[in-house]
């Protein structure tokens, strides 16, 4: 689309929403028409971490009361597994070439036209409240409270447009208070659209007192790949940094190794005292999840309000022997993405179509009936919702790794993968993957090379490329220093 055409639209854009506005504050009943928001919004939890996904692990009932009464997405997928840039997506509706944030460290450019503006255009009354890790402030919302970059699990310190302040108490109970605190005084006569975004189970997982002891007498189920050696994976699988049985520090651990333990018995001590408390900070959020399901039925805006649960990326929770995230392996390219809305989700639902996080801004915008830009990489997820899905939905995906060099040493990447099939290129050191996701789901050999996957090879490149050309991304030469050191974000 031409630059003219994309300012006509874009000045089309305005002007509806400035007729919308308008429309809301003359209009109680058309207000009412409109779905209030609710974005929750987890750090690093992973989808196998819930036990409406099948968790071995752990049991999450709170969570899983979302998706009894709405919908469970089977395969939601993040386009860059990073806290930032994942972020950075939510808001823009695009990848992160095109919104400019890529990496942990970059800033976020808060003159881009992003959702939350588009719905305050529109009539809704906006906040973002808890983790934002942009680097820049808030702009879009009538209403933000943040965390100072990760923010402090104990007594954290939170910036409001007035300035900062501490508060004493747990983060995620706190949080959790400010969120209904905003809904309490909100205007009543108007929609809302609320970001409510938690810090846990984000490292290194500090658990509250009342969680502390959780798992304490329990054996947490190792997964069966543990112990992987990444025989035939690439050299960037082999060569970083983020295994449970080396690179968890006693900052993590938080308990001294006990002596005398072989390899084999340190890698067990180890898992467990992980798995301990990235599972109480889970519990928490359960919890407290749970606390504003409550407060909303109290309110008697159940039925009137979209509610929305996802994580930032996914997480290895041993698999492959890691913690952390950044590979396009399925525990780290995967979230959970459970949608409640009683007007036009059947309880109890799934959908088993391929989506991504580029989808949500155009979803809340859509709901809201408003016109979503023309250049968004997502679209609406209303016909998933409705459970009519459309014959041209997307049939494979495209992810782009940038943050190396960085913490966890993981190598630049792009992929594409689809129903059937997943292709990974290393693009800085010249080495591929491709997994047969059928045959292989927990991605264990690589059959790049193998020649009775040839076939696949040269179709899934061409996908790749188309792909590539469709999203207009960029040649990404030489890898660039990061722009501050936030280790582990």
């Amino acid at each position: 689309m031409s630059g003219k055409a994309m300012t006509r639209r874009g000045m089309v854009g305005t002007l509806g929403g400035m007729a919308l506005a308008a429309a809301f504050r003359g209009s109680p009943a058309l207000a009412a028409e409109r779905p209030n928001i609710v974005y929750i919004m987890t750090d690093d939890h992973a989808a196998h971490a819930l036990s409406c996904y099948g968790s071995r692990v752990n049991k999450t009932p709170n969570l899983d009361r979302i998706a009894a009464e709405g919908m469970r997405f089977e395969h939601c997928f993040v386009t860059n597994s990073l806290c930032g840039p994942s972020r950075a997506t939510l808001l823009t509706g695009k990848y992160s070439h095109a919104n400019g944030f890529r990496q942990n460290g970059d800033r976020f450019d808060g003159t881009q036209v992003t959702f939350p503006k588009l719905l305050q255009k529109a009539g809704y009354q906006t906040a973002v409240i808890g983790k934002w890790h942009l680097e820049s402030d808030p702009t879009g919302f009538d209403h933000w409270c943040i965390l100072p970059g990760q923010g402090a699990y104990h007594d954290p310190v939170f910036i409001e447009a007035g300035g900062r302040k501490k508060h004493q108490g747990y983060v995620t109970d706190l949080i959790t208070d400010f969120a209904i605190e905003w809904l309490r005084r909100r205007d009543k006569a108007r929609p809302f659209c609320l970001l409510y975004h938690h810090k846990a189970p984000h490292r290194n997982w500090q658990p509250d007192a009342k969680h502390a002891k959780l798992y304490e007498d329990a054996e947490i189920p190792e997964p069966e790949t543990l112990r992987d050696d990444w025989a035939t994976r690439s050299s960037a699988a082999r060569n970083s940094q983020m295994t449970v049985a080396k690179h968890l520090t006693p900052g993590d651990l938080k308990k001294p190794i006990p002596p005398g333990l072989t390899p084999e018995q340190e890698l067990k001590w180890r898992y467990q005292r992980y798995m301990q408390d990235y599972l109480r900070c889970v519990a928490s959020v359960d919890d407290n999840v749970g606390r504003f399901l409550d407060f909303l039925d109290k309110e008697g805006l159940a039925e009137t309000t979209l509610v929305v649960y996802t994580s930032d990326n996914g997480f290895f929770l041993g698999d492959h022997g890691w913690f952390d995230k950044r590979f396009m392996y399925e525990e780290s390219l995967r979230v959970p993405l459970l949608v409640r809305y009683p007007k036009l989700i059947k309880a109890g639902t799934t959908s088993d179509r391929l989506v991504i996080n580029c989808d949500y801004a155009p979803t809340f915008l859509d709901l809201a009936g408003v016109e979503p830009p023309a250049d968004l990489h997502g679209r609406s997820l209303r016909p998933l919702l409705e459970g009519k899905p459309p014959a041209d939905w997307r049939k494979s995906l495209y992810y782009h790794y940038y943050e190396f060099p960085g913490p966890h040493a993981v190598q630049r990447h792009y992929g594409v993968r689809t129903a059937t099939h997943k292709l990974i290129h290393y693009y800085h050191i010249g080495e591929w993957e491709l997994f047969d996701l059928q045959k292989d789901p927990r991605e264990l050999r690589n059959v790049y090379a193998d020649p009775a996957y040839a076939g696949v090879v040269a179709a899934m490149k061409a996908e790749l490329d188309r792909l590539r050309r469709e999203l207009k991304v960029p040649e990404d030469a030489a890898p660039q220093p990061r722009r501050s050191a936030q280790k582990g974000k």
